[in-house]
């Protein structure tokens, strides 16, 4: 169980450092309000009505919206191991060394009847009773 939780923890640390220091541009091709194409890394395709209006003398606003959204991914990622001082390095090391040591499990094995002494036998009860076992 512990070892699935290690696990998905490294795999979700890995999956924020690659979206976090990735970029990302999203391009939105409109056509009268309406939404044409949608495309991720790459450059929208526009729905032809821009090249028509240009062969024509006469200047119309284009129909036509070009959205684009770009997140920009972190670029100097470093290692921060070195920003403790010594002795923060050392209480951290000690803390967590003594805070894992509570989860770990005892091997003994519990004899319940260790401690427990039998009572005397003052007399037979078997052949008082005339009890026998055949």
């Amino acid at each position: 169980m512990k070892e699935k939780i290690h696990k998905i923890f490294v795999t979700l640390m890995a999956l924020l450092l690659l979206v976090s220091t990735t970029s990302w541009k999203v391009e939105k091709h409109y056509c009268m309000d309406v939404l044409i194409d949608i495309a991720f890394f790459t450059p929208a395709e526009n729905c032809g009505m821009d090249s028509s209006l240009q062969a024509e003398s006469i200047v119309k606003q284009s129909c036509c919206d070009d959205e684009v959204i770009v997140v920009e991914g972190i670029d100097d990622v470093k290692p921060a191991g070195d920003d403790f001082e010594l002795q923060q390095q050392f209480f951290l090391i000690a803390y967590s060394y003594s805070y894992l040591g509570l989860f770990q499990v005892e091997e003994t094995e519990n004899i319940p009847h260790k401690n427990y002494s039998p009572p005397r036998l003052v007399k037979d009860i078997q052949l008082l009773d005339d009890v026998f076992i055949i």
